[in-house]
């Protein structure tokens, strides 16, 4: 089902999903979405820094991924599928790993949730422009 609603991490123009019923992922599931994302994180910077000669630094450990190009950065830091994200201009917010793989977010207590590969691209392309 289509939405119009837009949680934190959302792209204008982008569709996002609703889907109230899915639960938050669990600990072991919680561990390779971490490390996905990362990968996700790292692959996506790449091919954005690709045309600018450009590379980022993706650092990440099972608590937290760090994200650095220049002056930007992204920090993420996971506690169980709470994820909590802060860019250098002090923008942050709580995301929630769901058991689907995609991203909720948890401040707004929203329905609407994002696939965790088009969170990744959205924050690696502004990391990198």
């Amino acid at each position: 089902m289509k939405s119009d609603c837009r949680p934190a991490l959302a792209t204008p123009g982008r569709e996002n999903i609703l889907l109230a019923s899915i639960a938050p992922a669990g600990p072991q599931l919680c561990a390779e979405l971490w490390i996905s994302l990362a990968s996700l994180l790292r692959s996506y910077t790449t091919a954005h820094g690709l045309h600018q000669n450009r590379t980022a630094e993706v650092e990440w450990d099972q608590a937290r991924i760090l994200a650095r190009c220049g002056e930007k950065w992204l920090n993420l830091r996971r506690d169980g599928a709470a994820v909590a994200w802060m860019r250098e201009n002090g923008s942050s917010g709580v995301l929630e790993l769901t058991e689907t793989g995609r991203l909720r977010d948890k401040g707004t207590n929203s329905p609407c949730e994002e696939e965790m590969d088009m969170a990744a691209e959205s924050w690696a392309r502004e990391l990198m422009e």
